[in-house]
């Protein structure tokens, strides 16, 4: 028998309780022994629900306790889950947990003490819900030199920004309306920010490279900024706006990364990844392309990649899975030196005027917008474009990238 502690009983802890209830016979079988639920920590008390028999409020209790083989940790946030985390690793406790925030801080330390441990610290469940992306980082692509990592990896901006180019509705709208159905969060600033991609891309990045890429070093920008008449101009051009999450290897031994919405194009496997659904591109030199396409979010598919965890350290009780994170900082090249193309709106400038300062622009016009047009820049370093954009003398509206 192998004993859990469940820490949290919220939506993704009731959710890992549920799946292991009501699969526990395929679950044990797969895991070679019986997976038993001894605890569950939360503050609260839940009157009527079976779990109240193995509920405890002190985590002094689990901690203690030679029994519990493995802890899964779905309270959310930095503390107390980190110190909680971090004492049951070191007291020989296996450790998953569906928190990105503490990956994208602690991890490494935290992967340091298991495998000092000879034990695991694993957290599919923090990257893409339901997805197995980073199973598949950590086994099935390691033959591969991987150099590029992009992914529509938060469901709220993606129904967001599916709502706003169906719809033709702004952003405060759709804002509303995502709340109104539990999509997005009273305070929707880590979704709408781009936070929670940021750290997402930091994890596989990080996995994909075998360095440590802190989330802080990320640019980062969110989708607060897009209108409905930027998707007037995406339909026009046959693209859509996502907000991407994304990382490359830019020659030997040089990288970038970023969060920011782009225009992509029907050629991308990424353009038709709607409503809130997740996809992970990625790219290998043995490879090629592959996509990665599930539920990013929800109770049931995250609690799904939390008890996959749960599985493989019951196989794997005393011996330490490798993962392909060192401590090593990643280094990010300076983004002013990032080629792309870059789409542009612009009020009060000429078509003559743009194709002077840029070679061989894009001209977009639409009828509904007098006064105004849009043009799609070649391929130019990001500095470059700074240069050049500072010639029109504040007539830009908007400018997004475009995805190549």
């Amino acid at each position: 028998m192998v004993n859990i502690a469940v820490l949290g009983y919220g939506t993704v802890g009731s959710g890992v309780v549920e799946v292991i209830n009501t699969n526990h016979k395929s679950i044990n079988k797969r895991a070679g022994a019986e997976i038993n639920i001894k605890y569950v920590l939360d503050l609260r008390d839940f009157p009527g629900d079976p779990v109240q028999e193995i509920l405890v409020h002190d985590y002094e209790i689990i901690a203690n306790d030679p029994e519990v083989d493995i802890v899964v940790e779905v309270m959310g946030g930095i503390e107390p889950a980190y110190t909680f985390v971090k004492r049951a690793l070191e007291s020989g406790k296996s450790v998953c947990t569906s928190n990105k925030a503490l990956v994208a801080k602690h991890g490494p330390e935290l992967m340091e003490i298991a495998r000092e441990k000879d034990i695991n610290f694993l957290f599919e469940a923090s990257c893409g819900g339901g997805i197995p992306i980073i199973r598949a980082l950590n086994s099935s692509l390691t033959a591969d030199e991987i150099d590029e990592i992009t992914g529509i990896l938060n469901g709220t901006t993606n129904y967001m920004l599916y709502k706003m180019s169906t719809e033709g509705s702004d952003f405060d709208t759709v804002l509303k309306e995502a709340q109104e159905k539990g999509y997005a969060e009273a305070d929707p600033t880590a979704d709408v920010e781009g936070y929670d991609a940021c750290r997402k891309i930091a994890i596989l990045s990080s996995l994909a490279y075998g360095k440590f890429l802190n989330y802080e070093n990320i640019y980062t920008e969110g989708i607060t900024k897009i209108t409905p008449e930027d998707m007037a101009y995406a339909a026009e051009l046959g693209m859509s706006i996502k907000l991407l999450a994304t990382s490359r290897k830019i020659g030997g031994d040089s990288f970038y990364a970023m969060v920011a919405p782009f225009l992509v194009g029907k050629e991308s496997p990424l353009y038709s990844v709607n409503d809130v659904f997740n996809a992970v591109f990625v790219h290998g030199n043995v490879l090629g392309d592959a996509m990665f396409y599930g539920s990013g979010a929800g109770k049931l598919p995250t609690a799904s990649a939390v008890v996959a965890d749960v599985v493989d350290e019951a196989k794997h009780l005393h011996r330490n899975i490798m993962t392909n994170w060192t401590s090593r900082p990643l280094e990010l090249m300076d983004l002013s030196q990032v080629e792309g193309r870059f789409f542009v709106r612009v009020k009060g400038a000429t078509v003559e005027q743009v194709e002077e300062i840029f070679e061989s622009p894009q001209i977009v016009n639409l009828k509904q917008f007098p006064g105004e047009f849009a043009f799609i820049t070649s391929c130019m370093k990001q500095g470059e474009y700074q240069e050049k954009v500072k010639k029109l003398n504040g007539k830009v509206i908007a400018m997004i990238r475009v995805k190549d």
